[in-house]
């Protein structure tokens, strides 16, 4: 049953996210008829809580309030230093929040539940708490995350996941997305579609952070293939088969494969593509044009091939991703 929700703080706490929890668990909304939460905020550390931003917040060192927690959330902190935004690996810094991961493990090991907000899924894999277990964090540093915990199976396209009672979410907003899901699954549907109500929000958002990323798509800096990519990306609907651009440069349809595959990483038809749904977002953020002559000047051909190629790299469908980026209308 949840009811106890404790967020223990570290250094450099993020306060957005930090608010993400206090809001959805810390707020009396009993008079619709929704549960309340027994809901406290403790240092992590036994050292002053102070923001990224330069304030402190002024929160008791009370580890004990974990013991009993049904679930604890870790919001983004205590990750980067504060002078140039690098993480933190000094040994003391291990050493002061040692404590707290002892609590951390204990938490899951009783079967209660333990959220991370955005890069608070650094401190859950400084805890072991990722190893053999899904989980995501923003997709900035989710390369990094599956670096330093090679353990973890990390899934860079998904707002969030839970796997078992450990839950962790991707950047920002994307903690809102989770801690809903946590209300969704203990309480049910209608509790947390009155605390999104109440909070402004949608209780439930389509596709992935696949869809906010900027720049997924493989490019090579090697002289041989790079003309004829960025020749490929202004003529996406063109005859682009492999034996007309093997043609073009002058090599054999076997090897032309090859060689592409060698300098970016996939074969020509997966880049080609990746390369259309991106050329197809442009579109749908900046224009009224309909699916099927967007899909038709991209080089799909049709809606329903973009679709599938569009779900596959962004998580989401066209109508989604215009529905959420799309930009306002100018006046004629």
């Amino acid at each position: 049953m949840l009811k106890r929700v404790v967020v223990p703080l570290l250094p450099l706490t993020e306060q957005f996210e930090l608010g993400v929890a206090c809001e959805v668990f810390g707020f009396d909304r009993s008079d619709e008829g929704l549960p309340t939460y027994d809901f406290s905020i403790i240092a992590g550390v036994a050292e002053p809580i102070r923001t990224r931003f330069g304030f402190t917040i002024d929160v008791p060192y009370d580890l004990s309030q974990l013991d009993e927690a049904d679930l604890i959330v870790v919001p983004a902190g205590g990750t980067y230093s504060s002078e140039d935004g690098s993480y933190l690996c000094t040994s003391e810094y291990d050493a002061s929040i040692e404590p707290l991961l002892v609590k951390l493990r204990a938490a899951v090991a009783r079967g209660a539940g333990v959220a991370s907000l955005c890069n608070g899924a650094f401190v859950l894999g400084k805890a072991g708490l990722l190893d053999g277990r899904r989980c995501t964090t923003h997709w900035r540093n989710s390369a990094r995350l599956a670096a330093e915990y090679p353990l973890a199976e990390v899934d860079r396209d998904v707002l969030y996941v839970g796997d078992g009672n450990v839950f962790t979410s991707a950047g920002t907003a994307a903690g809102i997305d989770l801690c809903l899901h946590i209300v969704r699954k203990e309480q049910g549907s209608k509790v947390a579609n009155g605390i999104a109500r109440r909070m402004v929000v949608p209780p439930h958002r389509d596709g992935g952070q696949a869809q906010f990323v900027t720049t997924p798509l493989p490019t090579t800096e090697i002289e041989t293939l790079a003309p004829l990519l960025d020749w490929m990306t202004e003529n996406l609907g063109a005859d682009l088969s492999v034996q007309k651009l093997s043609a073009r440069v002058n090599m054999s349809a076997r090897t032309f494969a090859r060689r592409f595959q060698a300098e970016t990483g996939t074969t020509p038809a997966r880049w080609l593509n990746d390369q259309r749904v991106l050329a197809a977002q442009h579109l749908l953020e900046d224009s009224d044009l309909s699916m099927d002559v967007i899909s038709e000047r991209v080089g799909f051909g049709n809606a329903a091939v973009m679709r599938q190629h569009f779900v596959r790299v962004r998580c989401t469908t066209p109508n989604s991703y215009r529905r959420t980026f799309r930009a306002s209308p100018q006046p004629a």
